[in-house]
């Protein structure tokens, strides 16, 4: 199953054709950290992050995690462990995934820059949004899509952006 984000505000997966918001600067093939694009291209599904005492224990067929306290996303360039997954405190180097807006309340990372090259994006997720306003360079879906979309993916599933 593919799920494919056709344009800045329109995600289609099986027979659902959703309203979805993407980066501020639009859908890029030459991301570059912090520019506001969102990458364009071919990924993997790869983890669903969540608040359980938000959410439950969400039903679906690809690996998941409870968001603690203490997690988070490097974004930090020059950092060994940028662009995953980290337990820290240091605000210099993380993009937090225990936030108190309910941006986070779902999160699904992709597999988009996995070599981790230096300056070329990080933290690129499928999370929620609650007005579609533009992201830094993320696909957002308001919570009632995203949960359709949780029910339909799997591990095969893959995402197309562009």
């Amino acid at each position: 199953m593919i799920i494919h984000v056709k344009n800045k505000n329109t995600l289609i997966i099986d027979d659902f054709t959703l309203k979805c918001c993407t980066g501020k600067n639009g859908l890029n093939f030459n991301k570059k950290e912090g520019d506001y694009s969102t990458p364009k291209g071919i990924y993997n599904l790869k983890k669903l992050y969540y608040r359980k005492e938000r959410v439950g224990i969400p039903k679906c067929k690809i690996k998941k995690k409870i968001i603690k306290t203490n997690m988070a996303w490097c974004d930090d360039p020059n950092h060994k462990n940028y662009n995953e997954e980290i337990k820290t405190y240091n605000k210099r180097i993380k993009e937090s995934l225990y936030r108190k807006d309910h941006k986070y309340d779902y999160v699904i990372s992709i597999s988009y820059n996995e070599q981790k090259t230096p300056n070329k994006g990080s933290a690129v997720f499928i999370h929620l949004t609650s007005d579609y306003k533009p992201t830094e360079g993320c696909i957002a879906l308001k919570k009632k899509d995203f949960e359709i979309l949780i029910k339909l993916i799997d591990k095969r599933t893959k995402i197309k952006i562009g």
